[in-house]
């Protein structure tokens, strides 16, 4: 059950008329009173045909009418209007239950606590199956002002307990971190010109596909402006940025018009000190970098990025759980920089994923933004590639978004953050269809080579002593041949294939895997494309390179020496 408190408004008869007309496309049937303050004597034009609007709305602004004869000052934001709707498999609820429904709401809300016998006049009217509007004025019958602060946050738990007393569809409680919700006249609007968003949820879209390009606001503002939005910047006497507002192109009020939405108000996240928070921070202190052999792409920057997520998701400190709100909201800026620069076949599911994780970047749990400096820079190397991924490293960068939305989501599970939970989770489903198809043409292209059976055993035992636990699902799973040549593949580069998958599965659990070879597949390509600097490697080489990687080594040739420890069989090659 949904309970949309509007902004206060000034004409009670004038939203009457819209409560008692026929709607904007004739979807008001039978408007009438279910319940109000007092219902004896109450006129209702939906059922009496004497009553007139004008005697109603009189009725209800007779505290206002007192209070502005007697005070200086007129009260004018004086009517409030709260529509409570049902979900659409909600069973049908009689006037009674409707009646019960808004007297909790009010209550909740402060326009009438219980046992008030002074409190502001209200009615609930019903004019559909499904919802109700109800219409206080807000001075009480003393004169005075009632207490309205913080009451959406008070009106959404009265609803919340509502859904469990009435066996109705249960919502979770809100946070104060979500987007406002679309508007009537907005979905009219975008209806009528042949939108399909409204003007805010495009205008969001196209400031979240911007962000990973900009390192500053003002680059920001200047990357919207080239493109097709409207910015109105404001600037205080020195010049300095204070605040923004875009526009969409098209967007006219009454008066023809250009209508422009603060940044804040399109998304909590995107105002000015919240992108200015997350564009300008400096990085954290470098730490010492292992020595690389070969030159490091973007794709597989982020994929290492990513795996700070491991160890910060699981930590229960204050510190830990600022560093961890700065990865996921710099994880939503490499998802959708991802999204931009992938082949136009892998974009739609990487999209959908971007997305549905809006939703998951931000919570009442203050970022530490520095900490998140390396996902944001590979975002930003991802959105400026000259090119975009190879095979390979698109799946092995997908497979490690894949695993730090899920744990986003346990994340956000785990701190009660029931809606940043549930979008983190409809990201997963997304990029779990998005995983496999970037990996399916490396499995394609492993599948279709040979492979010794005799090396493929050996394989197998060091999966058995490397992930006891997983051993049995890695080797029924179809897609242990493939892991079983990357294995292989791996340690003709100088790799010691026990130790990849102890990596591996320390970096990614593999419970949760539904095919946990495919996990291992795509982590064990990414981090054996640094071959081992040492003299085992280039053995390792050199017998690769002389010898048949698919075929028995020619008559008369030596066998190998065994490499393996003594607890291990002697490893054939391919």
């Amino acid at each position: 059950m949904i309970a949309a408190i509007k902004p206060a408004g000034s004409n009670t008869r004038g939203l009457l008329a819209y409560l008692y007309g026929p709607g904007r496309h004739d979807e008001h049937l039978d408007p009438h009173l279910v319940t109000g303050f007092a219902m004896l004597g109450m006129p209702d034009p939906g059922r009496d045909e004497n009553a007139t609007l004008t005697e109603l709305s009189r009725h209800l602004d007779e505290p206002v009418r007192l209070r502005n004869s007697e005070f200086g000052k007129p009260v004018t934001d004086h009517v409030w209007h709260c529509p409570v709707r049902a979900a659409p498999e909600d069973r049908h609820l009689s006037d009674t239950e409707w009646g019960e429904i808004a007297q909790r709401i009010v209550q909740a809300a402060g326009i009438a606590p219980e046992g008030d016998d002074l409190a502001c006049r209200w009615i609930a009217v019903r004019h559909a199956d499904d919802h109700i509007h109800i219409l206080a004025t807000t001075v009480r019958e003393d004169g005075r002002r009632p207490k309205l602060h913080d009451s959406g946050i008070r009106v959404g738990d009265a609803c919340r307990e509502i859904e469990k007393d009435y066996g109705l569809r249960r919502l979770k409680k809100g946070d104060r971190t979500g987007t406002r919700r679309p508007t009537q006249a907005e979905m009219h609007k975008a209806d009528r010109l042949g939108w399909e968003q409204t003007s805010r949820e495009w205008l969001q879209d196209r400031i979240r596909a911007a962000i990973p390009h900009a390192t500053t606001t003002e680059e920001l503002l200047a990357y919207l402006e080239a493109g097709d939005i409207l910015v109105k910047p404001r600037c205080g006497p020195s010049g300095d940025l204070l605040g923004y507002a875009v526009g969409r192109p098209g967007d006219l009020n009454k008066d023809g018009e250009q209508i422009y939405h603060p940044g804040g108000k399109i998304a909590p996240d995107l105002s000015l000190p919240k992108l200015r928070a997350r564009l300008e921070t400096g990085a954290p202190e470098e730490h010492p970098t292992a020595r690389r052999d070969r030159p490091i792409t973007p794709w597989d920057q982020a994929t290492e990025a990513l795996d700070t997520l491991h160890t910060e998701s699981t930590s229960t400190s204050a510190d830990e759980d600022a560093r961890m709100q700065a990865n996921i909201g710099a994880l939503g800026e490499l998802l959708e920089a991802t999204a931009q620069a992938a082949p136009a076949d892998h974009r739609a599911q990487l999209r959908s994923a971007s997305a549905a994780f809006a939703r998951a970047q931000w919570s009442q749990v203050r970022a530490e933004d520095r900490a998140a400096h390396a996902l944001r820079t590979a975002a930003r190397d991802i959105a400026h590639a000259a090119t975009g991924p190879e095979g390979s490293a698109l799946a092995a960068l997908t497979a490690a978004l894949l695993w730090a939305a899920i744990l986003a989501a346990r994340w956000h599970e785990a701190k009660g953050h029931a809606h940043q939970a549930d979008a983190a989770r409809q990201a997963v489903q997304h990029l779990q269809s998005a995983a496999a198809d970037a990996l399916s043409p490396t499995l394609t292209e492993l599948a279709a080579r040979p492979f010794k059976e005799e090396t493929r055993r050996i394989l197998a035992n060091d999966v058995r002593a490397a992930v006891p636990e997983h051993a049995e699902r890695i080797l029924s799973d179809p897609g242990w041949p493939a892991l079983a040549t990357v294995l292989a593949d791996a340690e003709a580069g100088g790799h010691k294939p026990h130790q990849l998958l102890k990596e591996a599965a320390v970096r990614r659990e593999l419970s949760t895997a539904h095919r946990p070879a495919r996990v291992l597949i795509t982590r064990i390509q990414h981090t054996s494309r640094n071959p081992v600097p040492n003299r085992r490697a280039e053995a390792a080489r050199l017998r690769s390179a002389t010898a048949s990687a698919f075929s028995a080594p020619p008559h008369g040739t030596q066998p190998r020496a065994a490499t393996a420890p003594t607890s291990q069989p002697s490893r054939p090659r391919r």
